[in-house]
């Protein structure tokens, strides 16, 4: 069976969805759209595993633009995302990042928070003595300085996020089919002309957005191009602890551990100190993580938290860009009907909706003027121009 879309999407996360929202509500875009989703339940989605967090502090313009661009979609959320009179609701909460800084790292600390504040986002840098002062229950002995981006960083229901554009992006008559992509089928040497399914359907497609996140590499080689991204898996660690803490913000340690609040109780984790192989798509917990890692650094950091009860934890993959941990967006320069959207390494969900209105004006326009995403294409990994994101 054949059947022609305007604009085929291979993956249905937020990412995807985000781009078929905005591509959908686009006033000057009449074409059909189908996403492609192999994972229809979302059980090992990315997007479904996410800790949905939303943050500024990033040390590179284009990421930080990202950030103040989706921020502004996700207050307003609610409206533009609402079925009818039923608003979108993300529960998005704002109290904040705490990046904590080492003195050995407070001369690049302070750099950064020149770049955040020359584009405009009002990042606090707090010393020692006023650590210790304003967050009592953190041990700051061994702190030079604590970036605080108090009202402009948080977090929310990512999942939330995810199925609202989905939801939104479906009323506004996009088709989403629960299928693999086994093929991509060039029509030409330089044109996508089809993309071939696991149940028997051939989509032929105007253009074909990858947006298929740890899973992506793989689609990219079906027209024979390399991306250098690959599944990284992430474990979230719950904890109760006796321990209370007031308005905690989003807390990154100088030993590599994350923590925020989640009602009552506590996530955290760690970047992994044992990667995954490239091919491992497993979602297996590792537990010695909190045992070995976390839970003695918890323990110095917040010497509350040396009473604590690990109580679940689930692992999900990032899209890995080992190139320079950013996103890889725009057209293909040799398939210039192939368009990349991946690659975020950790930040998709919170770059969904700057992702999503810059794809969408890319097709629509063959430029960007919602937000200019133009340094992540896809030349600057030959050219070998990497945007270097790093949290400290």
């Amino acid at each position: 069976m054949g059947t022609h879309y305007d604009v085929v999407i291979v993956g249905g996360g937020v990412v995807g969805s985000s781009i078929a929202y905005f591509l959908s509500a686009n006033p000057d875009f009449d074409g059909s759209i189908a996403v492609i989703e192999r994972d229809p339940y979302y059980t090992a989605s990315s997007s479904s595993l996410s800790t949905s967090a939303i943050r500024q502090q990033f040390g590179t313009p284009p990421n930080i633009a990202m950030s103040k661009f989706s921020l502004d979609f996700l207050r307003e959320v609610g409206t533009r995302l609402a079925i009818g009179d039923e608003p979108a609701d993300i529960g998005l909460h704002q109290p904040g990042y705490l990046v904590l800084t080492t003195p050995e790292r407070a001369e690049a600390q302070r750099a950064k928070n020149r770049v955040q504040r020359d584009m405009g986002v009002e990042i606090e840098l707090i010393d020692q003595a006023n650590l210790a002062r304003r967050f009592p229950w953190l041990n700051a002995d061994d702190l030079a300085l604590g970036s605080f981006g108090r009202g402009c960083e948080g977090w929310f229901d990512g999942p939330g996020l995810m199925q609202a554009f989905k939801r939104k992006a479906r009323a506004q008559k996009v088709e989403y089919v629960a299928a693999t992509v086994t093929g991509l089928a060039m029509a030409v040497r330089n044109k996508v002309g089809a993309v071939v399914l696991d149940n028997g359907q051939r989509l032929s497609a105007g253009t074909v957005i990858n947006a298929a996140g740890p899973w992506s590499a793989a689609i990219a080689r079906m027209v024979g191009t390399d991306l250098p991204v690959v599944p990284s898996k992430r474990c979230v660690f719950v904890f109760e602890t006796p321990a209370r803490i007031e308005n905690c913000p989003f807390v990154f340690d100088t030993s590599g551990f994350w923590l925020r609040p989640e009602g009552q109780l506590f996530l955290c984790g760690v970047p992994p100190v044992r990667e995954n192989d490239p091919d491992d798509f497993s979602l297996e917990v590792d537990y010695d993580l909190f045992d070995e890692v976390i839970w003695p650094a918890l323990a110095h950091r917040v010497p509350g938290f040396e009473q604590l009860r690990m109580l679940r934890a689930w692992a999900g993959l990032y899209e890995y860009n080992a190139f320079d941990h950013s996103g890889i967006i725009g057209r293909h320069p040799e398939i210039p009907n192939f368009v990349l959207a991946t690659g975020f390494s950790g930040h998709g969900m919170m770059h969904a909706a700057a992702t999503g209105s810059g794809v969408s004006d890319l097709i629509v326009y063959g430029e960007y003027r919602s937000i200019d995403l133009s340094a992540f294409h896809y030349e600057r990994i030959a050219d070998n121009k990497p945007i270097e994101e790093h949290v400290y």
